[in-house]
């Protein structure tokens, strides 16, 4: 079984086609639920964090304030990969347990949202990427996310652009229409698949 990543930029629908392939049986490893994990309050990376941002990264709960870091690391490019070199080999390496807790034979879709941006894509035989008109992108993100257009442009702008991205790609899914496009593409990609 080829080993298979999903990857798409921000606010591209990623999550919706990763839903999809778990409806259709797939075992999806999602980088983006690993991150929140690792981070968890308690855990080594949490700590990891607070040690390099502060403390006005913690919520009063003592849980991570997603929002405030955002604010930190999306204003400049060194804090962000600071946060990058704590979490993402957290996330590798538990995206690894969960690949080989799969059971045998199944699909396991690793989600990486910053698969080209980490170099990733090479390890994969198969790289689907959701793809979606720039303009579709800030919208959606800064509904989404209640963002400003000046926050949702950094945050745009912290990964790779769509053409490198779209240079990775072994399937291209357009997600600029409805949910239910997007989902008939990914089915008839699924059926594609299990014919051959």
């Amino acid at each position: 079984m080829p080993r298979t990543a999903l990857t798409g930029a921000i606010a591209s629908g990623k999550s919706a086609a990763a839903a999809v392939l778990e409806e259709l049986g797939a075992v999806v490893v999602d980088s983006d639920v690993l991150a929140r994990e690792v981070v968890a309050p308690g855990t080594p990376g949490l700590a990891e964090v607070v040690d390099r941002f502060g403390p006005g990264v913690l919520r009063p709960d003592g849980a991570l304030d997603r929002p405030a870091l955002g604010r930190v690391v999306f204003a400049d490019a060194a804090a962000r990969r600071d946060l990058e070199a704590i979490v993402h080999p957290r996330v590798r390496a538990l995206a690894a347990e969960r690949e080989a807790a799969a059971p045998p034979g199944a699909l396991v879709v690793q989600v990486i949202p910053l698969l080209v941006e980490t170099g990733q894509q090479d390890a994969f035989g198969t790289v689907l990427v959701v793809d979606v008109e720039p303009a579709t992108q800030l919208r959606r993100l800064r509904a989404r996310d209640g963002l400003d257009e000046e926050q949702a442009g950094a945050r745009v702008a912290a990964q790779a652009d769509r053409a490198t991205r779209l240079a990775a790609a072994d399937v291209v899914w357009h997600n600029d229409g409805t949910p239910e496009e997007l989902r008939a593409q990914v089915v008839r990609w699924w059926r594609e698949r299990s014919a051959t």
